[in-house]
């Protein structure tokens, strides 16, 4: 029997890891921004996430190696390749194509704050019942994202619209499609889906017809790195293990919170200044991941689903 002081150290453990997830999420994948605009100076989009998943894979299996771990079975890797195709591919890869046709930051950022409710769209649908606080935090935290993007100009290709409507949709089913079948064990599934994503923004980039550069840019291939371990390897390791434990508006709530993330970088590092509205829109959206924590009490405790 499990005694109260060990259950609370797990408890705790649980708190610091989730915690440190987040921070990594709304962080790091706030500062990616920042990172893919010295990136693309020299290496074309599907190409760059090909690349980021790549020396991620490669650096996560040779620790995996040194350590020894067994390769899982063939069915778990062919799940966890499919996982990693829809998420990278079906995000990345069309995200990538909706830059590529001229659509701005402001709504690339709109469209990717629909992941937490296509995510809680799914949740429902395989048996997940949110609760009232979190469905009021994700409408408050898509109202922020609105009042954030005032100003913005949104005349674009419909297509272009198109495509990046889908492209938070299948994120958002393949993170939660993850409890549904059986993957490897730790980050053996995230090596693995790292790989399947790979594959397939390699096929995309080759069929756009984009070319490796003969002579990239020092910051670009920097940022390439960073954008590699930090972007990649650590944040994606983060969500991954946050979808696990977590409910699914919190685990999506870095769409929320990473274009603010993003605008204070800018302000810090470039010295882009930041409007009232901009401030509103950031009190407005940590209002909203407020009341999804709120919404799910036991988030740090227990996994959700």
């Amino acid at each position: 029997m499990t005694s109260p002081d060990t259950a609370h150290n797990a408890r705790l453990g649980m708190n610091t890891s989730v915690i440190l997830a987040l921070f990594s999420i709304y962080v790091i994948w706030g500062a990616t921004e920042l990172g893919n605009q010295f990136a693309r100076e020299s290496y074309p989009p599907f190409l760059l996430v090909a690349l980021r998943l790549l020396f991620a894979w490669l650096i996560l299996l040779g620790v995996l190696k040194v350590q020894g771990i067994a390769f899982p079975s063939m069915r778990k890797i062919l799940n966890a390749l499919l996982i990693g195709g829809l998420m990278f591919g079906g995000r990345s890869g069309m995200t990538a194509f909706a830059q590529g046709q001229g659509l701005g930051f402001g709504m690339l950022s709109l469209g990717v704050a629909t992941v937490p409710l296509w995510a809680m769209i799914f949740a429902f649908s395989f048996g997940y019942r949110p609760s009232r606080l979190e469905i009021i935090g994700l409408i408050v935290g898509m109202f922020g994202m609105v009042i954030l993007n005032i100003g913005n100009d949104f005349q674009s290709e419909p297509l272009a619209v198109i495509i990046l409507l889908f492209a938070p949709m299948i994120w958002a089913f393949g993170s939660y499609y993850t409890k549904q079948i059986s993957l490897p064990d730790g980050f053996m599934a995230t090596a693995f889906q790292m790989m399947g994503g790979c594959i397939v923004l390699f096929v995309m980039s080759f069929l756009r017809g984009e070319q490796f550069p003969t002579n990239p840019t020092m910051n670009a291939t920097v940022a390439l790195f960073f954008l590699s371990i930090f972007g990649t390897l650590v944040a994606f390791s983060a969500y991954m293990y946050l979808v696990r434990v977590v409910s699914p508006g919190l685990a999506t709530s870095y769409a929320y919170v990473n274009p603010v993330v993003a605008g204070v970088l800018s302000l810090i590092l470039i010295g882009d200044p930041i409007s009232i509205t901009t401030m509103i829109a950031i009190a407005v959206i940590g209002a909203g991941v407020i009341l999804v924590m709120m919404g799910k009490s036991k988030f740090m405790t227990s996994s959700a689903g």
